[in-house]
């Protein structure tokens, strides 16, 4: 540990020439003519964008000085982040998750054709060092993203290269981190550089991360629940396994990991106003112990599984893209890119006492291509695009006996042969100043969408069929009206729509029968869709307060829920010997949500602010008996910071909170998991947090924080894991 903290001493001198930090608007509660650049995939004003958006820049994810992107997205006291096990986190926008937020990294869609409507962990392969800022857009935003952006956008943006501004001279810069916190005895070390002339710049980045075994809190109130303590695990002994006594029931033993992200960029510029760039990125993981099952219980054996984890995440990209400013003729701007996605993802399993250690492998490739043009002038902004994407996946599985090393086949989790998805889509929106104060928006998108899967090996599933297809056309659009009237008030009116195609894994089902069940495929399947209306008013007070207060409501339609079907005409088949019930994946499910959001900023004086953010969702499924719980819906969150900026010294206290997520609004038996809290729910809770910074030097900053200060033992809602206990986090930031 000591020799840790001198080699980052050490480091962070070397490099050299980081910047204090002065007081500007980056730092102030109140940002005037904030821009924003991914509610059309084009830069404008903030102000003239009817969607609810939130925006992270550089300075705000440096100063949060995050674990992990999920974590950053947490931190904002908008987005509740779902955890599994400590490598995860999956976010929730409005009510909506996993393949129902798109997820984007620098203009290319993350989401693809394996993700699931449950909780997804892909957020964690994005490294929060090499991110320039984070937009998340609440609400419908399929008139531009397309399919999955139900719920919303979360666009990460990496750093761009920098080319040199002097003739004949190199820009080269850098910066460097290293990084520890106690909870999980983190250790991450960061570096970047730059290195630019006139026409060409690369920018490398390189992170390495290190998570030992999760501690949660100590201080449990009447709320808390035991069950979440760590008192027993399994570890394999003289080839048996064994129930193991934790020495510090409040460590949560096999949850730890390591992961490592590398980025490279070149950028050229052959003239003012054209750049080409090249983006390739790589992260990778060891794995990953699904903490949550690994806590299931059984009677006989105290814990059900000897082994529970994903195999090392893999995600790479390279990306193409050349782009066009300030050109003379109808369209002034224009961009076009092309790129390669490959993800590998894997889940290992073994029950305790049996030998068979269960492996399913999933391998996707994914080809996309995006090109979207500018027509703007004085009065009207008309943005036109084109996008599309090309999804293969590759379905193995294989069981292994850990005592004798032999191999036998098993059930895939995807089917076993050719598996593609491929998306198309064209939209245009607009937006038109129809006076200094009234802005209209628009946009539309229609969108063609087609899935193929055959199954080759029967052996585990005698299907009377060896394909399925499906291929959907839908249509999304949004209209909004803007008013920003004297004095700072600014009104602002939406209408969206939003869809989401049925991919592989709404057919993967097909694997889950029991005795007297079957549950077939449906080529019939239709995309999900929302239909939105928002309303947002925001006033600024003399340029030292911020109100602002966002209302929506949904209507969620089509909804994939699994019931009883109907094959070839009849309600049953026989099925391994017996007759069995059909079932398959229907749009059937209704349901509506609504929620508010409020906002608060003060500037007290230029040193002194406070920011506070509260959100409020309520979901509910519509049936023929009345209204049920929604799955998904969080409960109350927000946070409230005070921070004070003076010269080179920075301090931010905050709380961030949540409120009960009582059992009788959960949807029981789905994703809300309502195995892991307590028997009432999942219990309120807040935490006090204090975040401190220091540039020693221009070339040397200091960063420490104590997370969690009363050490309280709680998790968030619908989470397998506790969140961290009192946390203390140190870190040395140097830049040359």
């Amino acid at each position: 540990m000591k020799k840790f903290f001198i080699f980052s001493l050490i480091l962070s001198f070397e490099l050299g020439h980081a910047q204090t930090l002065p007081v500007d608007s980056a730092d102030r509660a109140i940002v005037l003519d904030e821009a924003v650049i991914s509610a059309n995939k084009v830069a404008e004003d903030k102000k003239d964008v009817a969607q609810q958006t939130e925006t992270t820049n550089a300075r705000q994810i440096q100063q949060a000085n995050p674990a992990s992107a999920a974590d950053l997205i947490s931190q904002t006291g908008m987005v509740m982040v779902q955890k599994s096990q400590l490598g995860g986190g999956s976010p929730v926008l409005r009510g909506f998750e996993a393949s129902r937020v798109l997820l984007v990294i620098d203009d290319v869609r993350m989401n693809n054709i394996i993700y699931r409507s449950g909780h997804l962990q892909n957020i964690v392969t994005l490294d929060p060092s090499m991110l320039q800022r984070v937009d998340v857009l609440f609400g419908p935003s399929s008139t531009v993203y397309g399919s999955d952006a139900l719920g919303g956008v979360i666009h990460f943006h990496t750093r761009t290269p920098q080319l040199s501004e002097q003739a004949g001279e190199l820009n080269i810069h850098g910066n460097g981190l290293l990084r520890y916190a106690s909870a999980s005895s983190e250790k991450t070390g960061h570096l970047d550089f730059n290195i630019g002339g006139g026409k060409l710049a690369s920018w490398t980045s390189v992170s390495y991360s290190s998570f030992d075994d999760l501690i949660q809190g100590k201080n449990l109130n009447e709320t808390a629940d035991s069950s979440w303590l760590r008192p027993y695990y399994i570890a394999r002994i003289n080839d048996k396994d064994s129930l193991v006594k934790n020495d510090n029931i409040y460590k949560q033993v096999q949850s730890g990991y390591n992961q490592y992200d590398i980025l490279q960029k070149f950028l050229f510029s052959p003239g003012a106003g054209t750049k080409h760039q090249l983006n390739l990125q790589l992260s990778n993981s060891s794995d990953v112990p699904r903490y949550d099952r690994l806590t299931d219980p059984d009677p006989n054996t105290t814990l059900r599984n000897a082994e529970w984890y994903y195999g090392p995440q893999l995600r790479t990209l390279a990306a193409y893209s050349f782009e066009v400013t300030n050109r003379e003729g109808f369209f002034s701007e224009y961009y076009a890119g092309i790129n390669y996605q490959y993800i590998e993802e894997s889940r290992h399993q073994r029950r305790v006492n049996r030998s068979g250690l269960q492996n399913r492998n999933e391998q996707v490739s994914v080809m996309g291509f995006d090109v979207h043009a500018r027509n703007m002038k004085e009065k009207n902004d008309l943005r036109l695009g084109v996008d599309g994407q090309l999804n293969w996946l590759k379905s193995t599985a294989e069981q292994t006996d850990i005592n004798t090393g032999e191999v036998s086949p098993l059930d895939t989790r995807y089917p076993d042969g050719d598996n593609t998805m491929n998306y198309f889509g064209i939209y245009a929106t607009d937006a038109y100043n129809i006076s200094d104060q009234w802005v209209l928006n628009a946009g539309l998108r229609f969108q063609y969408i087609s899935l193929h899967s055959t199954f080759v090996n029967k052996e585990f599933f005698d299907f009377p069929y060896d394909e399925v297809d499906q291929s959907n056309t839908p249509v999304s659009g949004s209209l909004g009206i803007i008013w920003n009237g004297e004095k700072n008030l600014r009104v602002s009116l939406l209408g969206s729509t939003g869809f989401r195609a049925p991919n592989v894994d709404d057919l993967a089902k097909v694997f889950e029968s029991a005795p007297g069940t079957l549950i077939v495929p449906n080529p019939d399947l239709k995309p999900e869709k929302t239909y939105n209306a928002d309303l947002s008013i925001s006033k600024i007070f003399g340029n030292k307060v911020k109100i602002e207060a966002v209302g929506f409501y949904t209507l969620f339609r089509d909804a994939i829920v699994t019931d009883y079907f109907s094959y070839n005409g009849e309600d049953s088949i026989e099925y391994d010997g017996e007759m069995s019930a059909v079932m398959a994946n229907q749009n059937k499910g209704k349901a509506f949500l609504y929620g508010v959001n409020g906002n608060l900023f003060v500037d007290f004086t230029d040193h002194l602010s406070l920011t506070s953010t509260i959100t409020y969702t309520y979901g509910r499924i519509v049936n023929d008996t009345g209204n049920a719980p929604l799955d998904h819906i969080p409960p109350v969150i927000g946070k409230t910071s005070i921070i004070y900026n003076y010269e080179k010294f920075r301090a931010e206290a905050f709380a961030m909170y949540n409120g009960w997520k009582h059992i009788e609004d959960y949807y029981l038996n789905g994703e809300d998991n309502e195995q892991y809290a307590t028997p009432e729910g999942m219990p309120s809770w807040w935490t006090l947090n204090l975040r401190l910074q220091y540039a020693i030097t221009k070339n040397l900053m200091v960063q420490a924080a104590c997370e969690n200060i009363l050490d309280q033992n709680y998790r968030v809602f619908a989470s397998g894991i506790s969140a961290p206990g009192r946390n203390f986090i140190v870190g040395v930031r140097g830049a040359f």
